[in-house]
């Protein structure tokens, strides 16, 4: 009565794993169009550089990242911040409603050509004002507090 199964059982196994390999290798329909993120209206452009977490510039202004903030890299995977620190990163970030930094997204440089409000103009150019006022927040963070 149940002899076909024990007859189908072994070729119907080797096709099931010859299948499931073959969906495994082959290039899933994300990879062959490319991943397209896409980011809430309400985020902004900027110049990400952590500092010493939850310690940021953005946009050379001190901030901080809000407790259980999310960084995601270009693949879109969590990113820990300790990892950037001392790396300048275009990104697009929100901000929660008390100012601190929560989501913020590491951009490609395909998604850096897109426009988003924020960030005007990029340059390479430094001030002499803009370095003494950064080597100002160094040193009040490096010298001990004192009661």
């Amino acid at each position: 009565m149940k002899r076909w199964l024990r007859a189908l059982k072994t070729p119907l196994l080797i096709l099931t794993l010859c299948l499931t390999g073959a969906a495994c290798l082959w290039p899933s329909v994300a990879d062959a169009q490319g991943f397209v993120r896409t980011f809430p209206t309400k985020a902004l452009r900027g110049t990400l550089e952590v500092t010493g977490p939850p310690n940021i510039l953005l946009n050379g202004q001190p901030q901080r990242l809000s407790p259980g903030a999310r960084i995601k890299g270009t693949n879109n995977l969590i990113v820990m911040s300790a990892s950037l620190v001392g790396k300048q990163l275009l990104v697009n970030y929100v901000p929660d409603p008390q100012g601190l930094i929560h989501e913020v997204w590491i951009l490609t440089p395909a998604e850096a050509q897109q426009k988003r409000a924020g960030l005007d103009t990029l340059t390479n150019i430094r001030f002499e004002s803009d370095l003494q006022r950064i080597e100002a927040m160094q040193r009040s963070r490096e010298a001990p507090a004192t009661p």
